[in-house]
């Protein structure tokens, strides 16, 4: 019993940090479509946009409710509680996500479609900087009394730390967007996100050198563990991996490669989440909650592990469906046809 304590918190960790990877990649680059929809200069350019997203949106966001639903039966203690913490943040969130719904749903019969292109668009990036805040605050620490309860202020989330993470996810976020693009559209469009996602890659990376560098500097408890072996060693590894892929991806945007520079982009966020997964673990509310005080009990941790065991493969085999039978550029023509 007391290895299947240890053993199990731990599947649980990695299970939710899959779900969360694979939300942040696949809504990523939604979210970062609908921020570039801002700039677009005309109702066909946007068109062309939200008809690049409109037949898997909502697959993407599913797997932040399977997360959520995850966190809620392995450790509702750090459900519970980072949710009394993240409030505003998460609140910020889910109305960005409605306006986003909405416009989806009213944007194509509508008339006058401004209104709901601002609605897309306003709430893409209303979605990005919650999730941004909410990262940043975890990242940052929760105060929690000795039973892991919330015991901080309602705007303990918000510090220059949680806005540089918001500024810095939301230009990674544009960034898969812009490369999500250039894969998917042609010509002038095409050309224009080259651009794009070559800004958001020097944008993000200068976002992610502050935060690298600031995090040690700032957080007792970070720069202890960042100086540990043999984890100073992968820490210094993955700086350096980092400069490499955003050079790789520079060099096929500067080539005009069209699936490559997305590819980069997956790598990079690969990347970011095994920096992140290993500055956090073993803490599910870091410095204070370990994955082991806060998991639920070991029989319920060992159902659920059954029952996403089908899920999961059914909800990739989902999401590979669409992507294939969606494939393809997105072109004027496919815009008059929606």
């Amino acid at each position: 019993m007391e290895t299947l304590e240890y053993f199990l918190p731990q599947v649980w960790f990695g299970i939710l940090a899959l779900f969360l990877f694979l939300y942040v990649m696949l809504d990523g680059f939604d979210l970062g479509v609908g921020i570039l929809s801002l700039t677009s200069s005309t109702e066909e350019r946007r068109g062309i946009l939200m008809t690049s997203l409109s037949n898997i949106w909502d697959a993407n966001e599913t797997w932040l409710v399977l997360m959520g639903g995850g966190l809620f039966g392995a450790f509702p203690l750090a459900y519970s509680t980072i949710l009394s913490a993240l409030y505003i943040p998460i609140i910020l969130m889910v109305f960005g996500f409605i306006f986003r719904a909405v416009a989806f749903e009213f944007r194509e019969q509508a008339t006058r479609k401004f209104v709901w292109n601002l609605s897309f668009g306003i709430g893409s990036f209303m979605a990005a900087l919650g999730q941004g805040f909410a990262l940043g605050a975890v990242l940052k620490g929760i105060q929690v009394d000795e039973a892991g309860h919330f015991i901080g202020g309602t705007w303990d989330w918000l510090s220059w730390q949680t806005i540089l993470v918001a500024l810095t996810l939301i230009q990674g976020y544009v960034l898969i967007g812009s490369t999500y693009l250039v894969w998917k559209t042609t010509d002038e469009l095409q050309t224009t996100h080259y651009r794009t996602a070559k800004i958001a890659a020097w944008t993000t990376l200068i976002g992610a050198i502050f935060i690298t560098i600031s995090t040690p500097i700032f957080y007792e408890s970070a720069r202890e563990k960042l100086f540990q072996e043999p984890l100073i060693y992968i820490f210094a590894i993955i700086p350096i991996a980092g400069v490499v892929l955003i050079w790789q991806l520079l060099s096929s945007l500067n080539r005009k490669e069209e699936r490559a520079p997305f590819i980069w982009t997956i790598l990079l966020f690969v990347l970011t989440f095994i920096g992140l997964a290993l500055v956090v673990f073993p803490y599910i509310i870091p410095t204070r909650i370990t994955i082991y005080e806060a998991s639920a009990d070991p029989s319920s941790l060992v159902i659920m592990i059954i029952f996403i065991g089908f899920l999961i493969p059914v909800m990739l085999f989902y999401n590979l469906y669409q992507y294939i039978v969606f494939r393809g550029k997105i072109t004027t023509e496919h815009y008059g046809e929606g």
